[in-house]
């Protein structure tokens, strides 16, 4: 088995066979460590893009907006309406396949006009394992998976960026916000609006890594076990659900299971 320095060097060498390269570029632990290699490894020969929805909270890209200025890179911010896609909002098994497609191919387009050989996107390995329509797209359409070539789990990515001196080694898991919503249950932009403000309560108060599940009327709380003591605290726990309701949630739960990633998977 490769060690995470041999896999950072195949990156560094898968990178620089591409010769320039359009990053989709989200501020997440992932494509974040993938743009700064990038960078790192082609110069000005990179650039990112960011796709700006209503599924893609105010805060990430202002985040992905300070990066590139603070690193030198040619940042573009393009819009994605995937509500508009035909289907979208139906909520299909194969949502993330409609919107990363019509997401890539959009940053294609920008690639070309920038003069770029290709276009990247920041899947690891732990990516293989759960069900991901979305990288269905990637393939069809020649997108690159740098960090899946060199071999990099999460774990690795994490450590490396450490190494980087990259804020985001321990920033936590984030998914776009149409992931909370139960596979069938129509997506609207006043539902993601209250899945956005819900997660940004319990980031305010300090919970690290979360997710409010979307079922109807009911916001089903993601969180790591070792915080169910901290928001099951009287005062905490009745502001969560007052906010909540007033959000438009009827009841407010917490998963005993705990902080899942793609546990709206389990259903299909």
């Amino acid at each position: 088995m490769k060690s995470k320095e041999e896999k950072y060097l195949m990156l560094k060498d898968y990178l620089r066979s591409l010769g320039s390269v359009a990053v989709a570029f989200s501020g997440g632990v992932d494509s974040t460590f993938l743009l700064r290699v990038a960078r790192d490894v082609l110069g000005d020969k990179v650039i990112a893009v960011t796709a700006s929805s209503c599924s893609f909270p105010q805060r990430e890209l202002n985040e992905a907006k300070e990066f590139c200025e603070q690193n030198g890179i040619k940042h573009i911010v393009c819009r994605s309406d995937e509500l508009n896609i035909d289907g979208f909002r139906q909520n299909p098994k194969n949502r993330c396949y409609l919107c990363k497609h019509e997401l890539f191919n959009k940053i294609l387009v920008i690639a070309k006009e920038n003069g770029i050989a290709a276009v990247a996107e920041g899947s690891n390995t732990d990516d293989n394992g759960d069900y991901r329509p979305g990288l269905i797209a990637v393939k069809e359409l020649g997108i690159k998976s740098p960090l899946r070539e060199a071999q990099l789990s999460k774990e690795d990515i994490r450590e490396l960026s450490k190494s980087l001196g990259l804020a985001t080694w321990n920033k936590q898991s984030f998914a776009c916000l149409s992931s909370r919503f139960v596979y069938g249950e129509t997506i609207s932009e006043e539902k993601l609006g209250m899945v956005d403000k819900a997660e940004q309560r319990l980031l305010d108060l300090g919970f690290h890594q979360v997710r409010v599940r979307i079922h109807g009327k009911i916001a089903r709380i993601e969180i790591d076990p070792s915080d169910f003591s901290k928001i099951l605290e009287t005062n905490i726990a009745s502001e969560l659900n007052e906010y909540l309701t007033e959000l438009g949630f009827t009841y407010v739960t917490l998963d005993l299971g705990g902080y899942k990633m793609g546990s709206m998977n389990k259903t299909l």
